[in-house]
């Protein structure tokens, strides 16, 4: 049994998605013959890159957003980011009027760099790496006295992130297997908590590339363990996975699965050339494992894949497709 101050409940998901009701996309859930194919049931696409910002992320960070009091909205707000967490972060404090610094770090995607900038947010790129970004984000938080977003492990986060799953369940009432993909966990464990209330019996599959296995490692430590990721998958490439989503899982028995590169690839250009979803590499794990034959138990099943963001530079695009 998980430590209960850690979880979220379907109450946590119903508040926040109240909070942010009206201010985002419902992004449509389409289907895909080919896919269903592969593993001889039906396959629907939830198309999250069709969100604001081109991810999931702003469903949790407005939430967290909106919770802020009036002393912490004056003093301004800083996380930490590869890019999508740093971008819908930079969004969303535009939208409240609140001040906004991003800890990214040297060697992220000069594309979602730019992104966050264009939403108004300063970007701080001392950190020579993910876990260098992580240490220096609290040094800023201290010596600023701004409010620290974390991009997954926060409560409030994961309750936004809940309104996915509903609207999943909404949309394909009859869902069997949910795949979701998963970096530090903030996604996979709202979207498992709000589908496990209204789906009890579904099963929810979290893919992790095999180069950036933190919440798998996770699990077997049974704490959250550091790890140096090497993902092609950027979005996907977490130091650790959340105390709150390994709570999660481990309560509601998710199941994890890795991929392989060539296995990200294959969903990346599968998503581009079948489904016409321009995805970033994140984005394409799920469907990289129903290609592959990662997940069991498939046939004659409703699975739903989250396709988790569309945030990529047409150079990573076009080196994955083989274009000149």
């Amino acid at each position: 049994m998980a430590d209960g101050s850690l979880l979220v409940t379907p109450d946590d998901v119903a508040r926040a998605s109240r909070r942010v009701a009206g201010r985002l996309h419902r992004t449509p859930m389409l289907s895909s013959r080919t896919l269903g194919e592969a593993f001889g049931g039906t396959a629907l696409l939830k198309a999250e890159l069709f969100q604001r910002t081109g991810s999931f992320k702003p469903r949790g960070l407005l939430a967290r957003l909106a919770g802020l009091d009036a002393e912490a909205r004056a003093r301004g707000v800083v996380t930490v980011s590869a890019g999508n967490a740093a971008a819908a972060l930079a969004y969303g404090a535009a939208l409240e009027g609140v001040d906004c610094l991003v800890c990214m770090w040297q060697g992220a995607s000069p594309h979602k760099v730019a992104a966050t900038q264009a939403y108004g947010a300063t970007v701080d790129q001392e950190a020579a790496s993910p876990e260098e970004a992580f240490a220096r984000v609290q040094e800023i938080a201290e010596e600023t006295g701004r409010t620290f977003v974390h991009p997954f492990d926060d409560h409030d986060v994961i309750a936004g992130h809940g309104s996915l799953g509903y609207e999943l369940v909404e949309d394909a009432p009859d869902v069997d297997v949910v795949v979701v993909p998963v970096g530090g966990g903030g996604l996979v464990s709202g979207v498992t908590v709000a589908v496990k209330d209204a789906r009890p019996d579904a099963r929810v599959v979290a893919v992790e590339p095999e180069g950036s296995a933190a919440l798998q490692a996770a699990l077997l430590a049974g704490r959250p363990v550091e790890i140096v990721p090497t993902s092609i998958a950027d979005g996907l490439n977490a130091p650790f996975a959340g105390r709150r989503c390994v709570a999660v899982t481990r309560e509601h028995d998710v199941e994890t699965v890795l991929v392989a590169e060539d296995e990200i690839r294959a969903g990346f250009r599968f998503l581009y050339g079948r489904a016409k979803l321009a995805v970033e590499p994140a984005a394409a794990a799920a469907v990289g494992a129903l290609l592959g034959g990662r997940i069991g138990g498939l046939e004659g099943k409703t699975v739903v894949s989250v396709v988790s963001g569309g945030n990529v530079s047409a150079r990573m695009a076009s080196d994955i497709l083989g274009l000149p």
